[in-house]
């Protein structure tokens, strides 16, 4: 099947998608992470972290496009691949954060934390959320 990656080219997706995203050619980061991504769905091949990790970096991605849905699609199915994978459920707090869903926001930030207790950026997204929760339940919108 012409197009199709072989075992080779498999292992060589995610680096060179890693590469592409740190050069900011997003395009064709996304592109490659897409096609790790099928790969591992379809053969059974790959680490959960790196499967977790493209899921993440393309939602990363969506972000940048402001796609949030498709963003925060891409961190559930980060977080579902490696649930001790803190970064996505970050990653889909801010959009949460920025969407006004402040709960389920707070969900996430807080399971950050649970995971890794010395993250930073997100104890203050979880304070900014509670203050921010707050402030909206005092206006009464």
């Amino acid at each position: 099947m012409e197009g199709a990656p072989t075992a080779e080219t498999a292992s060589d997706l995610l680096p060179s998608a890693h590469a592409h995203f740190k050069e900011r050619r997003y395009e064709t980061a996304e592109e490659l992470y897409s096609r790790f991504i099928d790969n591992c769905a379809c053969s059974g091949t790959g680490s959960c972290r790196d499967l977790a990790t493209a899921f993440n970096n393309r939602g990363q991605i969506k972000y940048l496009r402001v796609d949030f849905y498709e963003a925060m699609d891409d961190y559930t199915a980060a977080i579902e691949a490696q649930p001790d994978f803190e970064v996505p459920y970050y990653n889909r707090g801010l959009i949460l954060y920025r969407l006004g869903f402040f709960d389920e926001a707070l969900r996430d930030f807080r399971k950050v934390l649970e995971l890794n207790p010395n993250f930073q950026d997100a104890a203050l997204s979880l304070k900014q959320t509670i203050h921010d929760k707050e402030e909206k339940l005092k206006r009464n919108y």
